[in-house]
């Protein structure tokens, strides 16, 4: 994985033009100049017909996936209402034509290829500021836990960092990556081959997983891990695989640094023998791993660090603050809907009450089978006149 936002977009390209004849042959003879300067491009015209249709799926595949980013975005930023325009927004992205969504061309494959080159330049220099970053916060908690104990366990706990410090440091000697002791390492303990039959051109092919006649940044990676397992194992508490990581980019920037004479951040196999013919292969500088290393940070970034820390706090601070107002005025809201609901609920009882009394009182006189009213004598009067009768005889 390169990393890059369009990673598996260009893997599929890649995989596609590769399946040309010509394309292939052309791909693997062209040097950085054909590929910078837009040359290879102009063989795209030569590929095979359901070359350039499978090509044509892959970009408005990649074009949909692009929109549905694009809409995801806007979506979370709350502007759902605003009417998008595609061609423009497609243009933030500058790996493929956002004029042409439909057919694959001579310019995508330019775009494409140039776009990659400069993101894969500048990814290994985001890698190590993303580490540098790390390693001051790191820094930036480990004083402030200090500064929350009381002397005595302060002193113990500085004590106890600093035996940490000490027993990562005791370690196997590490081979500087792509010297000879290195890769005779590999070959004996990954490859499980005789270290004194050890041959580079048998090596190489051995170590191009996908036989593409290079090793790319991936497969070179790869070399480097038994290395890398001499300093860190993530079971010890006093290893961090974060370094790990950047331990194993710095190796491999020193080899391509030594090894890739076309800066196309590809081995080629020619490339790996002519390094296997100088000196520093046999007889390398001694390897400094990051704790020989004095720190990726001074003290002065450390600082400007912490002062960014703070700001980001008060501002986390501030809108924690104002959701709390925007909180307590919701609470507040929702108290007088809940009284208003139930002031209503009360009065819909109290009429729903009055409507039935009003029907008792106003109900018909009961009648007859054949329909005719039947009267009910009025009982209290009655009574009153059989009482004044036995009075008057």
């Amino acid at each position: 994985d390169t990393g890059l936002y369009y990673d598996r977009y260009l893997r599929e390209v890649i995989e596609v033009l590769e399946t040309d004849p010509h394309f292939r042959e052309k791909l693997q003879s062209a040097n950085t100049e054909d590929i910078k300067n837009g040359r290879l491009s102009k063989e795209l015209d030569l590929v095979g017909h359901h070359v350039r249709t499978r090509l044509d799926e892959l970009k408005r595949q990649e074009v949909s996936r692009l929109r549905m980013l694009l809409k995801a975005k806007m979506d979370s930023t709350n502007m759902q209402s605003v009417q998008m325009d595609h061609v423009s927004l497609l243009k933030q992205f500058e790996h493929l034509d956002p004029h042409n969504q439909n057919t694959f061309e001579a310019k995508d494959l330019e775009l494409l290829i140039s776009t990659a080159t400069k993101d894969l330049e500048n990814y290994d220099a985001e890698r190590h500021e993303e580490f540098k970053r790390y390693e001051m916060l790191k820094e930036h908690e480990r004083r402030e836990y200090l500064k929350s104990l009381d002397q005595e366990k302060r002193e113990r706990e500085e004590k106890r960092m600093e035996e940490m410090k000490e027993k990562h440091r005791q370690h196997p000697k590490v081979n500087a990556p792509g010297s000879v002791d290195q890769l005779r390492e590999v070959w004996e303990e990954t490859d499980g081959l005789d270290p004194q039959e050890f041959n580079p051109k048998t090596f190489f092919k051995l170590h191009d997983t996908n036989e593409d006649g290079v090793l790319d940044e991936q497969e070179l990676e790869a070399l480097f891990t038994k290395e890398l397992e001499k300093v860190y194992d993530p079971k010890n508490e006093e290893d961090d695989m974060m370094e790990m990581e950047e331990e194993r980019l710095r190796m491999r920037e020193h080899v391509m640094k030594n090894v890739d004479l076309n800066h196309d951040r590809l081995v080629s196999m020619d490339e790996f023998l002519r390094s296997t013919e100088k000196k520093e292969f046999s007889s390398p500088n001694e390897w400094e791993t990051l704790d020989d290393k004095t720190p990726v940070y001074s003290e002065e970034e450390l600082q400007r660090f912490e002062a960014e820390l703070r700001d980001k706090q008060v501002e986390l601070s501030r809108r924690a603050e104002t959701l709390r107002q925007e909180q307590e005025i919701l609470n507040e809201r929702g108290k007088a809907l809940e009284a208003q609901k139930k002031e209503y609920q009360q009065a819909v009882k109290e009429m729903s009450q009055r409507q039935k009394d009003q029907q008792e009182v106003h109900q018909p006189p009961p009648s007859g089978p054949n329909g005719e009213l039947r009267f009910q004598p009025d009982l209290p009067n009655l009574a009153q006149e059989h009482d004044q009768g036995e009075k008057n005889p």
